[in-house]
């Protein structure tokens, strides 16, 4: 199955369910990409497209639908993988960054002993809406010492111009509302 095909496929199986959380928004509900194992496997393969051991040492998601795909992520590409968390879900000792939401605020944590100087870390995620997470996030790798060498998510609203907010950093998106 060709590259067009696979992505046409993964967007028809993504589930929209208007006034979630609460009205005016569209939830992009990815459960239903979840329980097909074909359409899974091909979305991890497309979000590590390009990278590999060679230019990535560490795969991070974010709390927490980006657990699934990046700790997947990292398992397929046979890489190490670091949670970013909501706050006050970490044991041991973390940095914070606070950050708006398409829909309030929130605070992501990080281990400060997360990752080795210098590691490249590529960030996976489920969505880009606004930035703000994917923003928290490069803030607290680079407090780790490490360098974002790109982003990969599987959706991206792009009416909320939230790639403009990493704009150093190259960004994929498979899926585009």
């Amino acid at each position: 199955m060709n590259k067009t095909t696979l992505l046409q496929d993964i967007r028809d199986i993504i589930r929209s369910v208007p006034d979630f959380p609460k009205p005016g928004i569209i939830f992009r509900d990815v459960t239903p990409l979840l329980g097909n194992a074909r359409l899974f496997g091909a979305s991890l393969d497309l979000l590590l497209e390009g990278y590999s051991k060679n230019n990535v040492d560490v795969i991070a998601g974010v709390d927490s639908r980006g657990f699934i795909f990046g700790a997947a992520a990292a398992a397929r590409a046979d890489l190490p993988f670091v949670p970013i968390r909501k706050k006050n879900k970490l044991p041991w000792r973390t940095f914070e960054e606070s950050y708006e939401l398409e829909y309030g605020i929130d605070t992501l944590a990080i281990h400060q002993d997360a990752f080795h100087p210098g590691s490249k870390v590529l960030l996976v995620d489920d969505l880009m809406a606004t930035g703000g997470t994917a923003l928290a996030s490069l803030k607290l790798i680079h407090r780790c010492g490490a360098k974002l060498v790109g982003c990969s998510f599987l959706i991206e609203l792009v009416d909320l111009g939230g790639s403009a907010k990493l704009k150093d950093v190259p960004i994929r998106s498979l899926i585009q509302y």
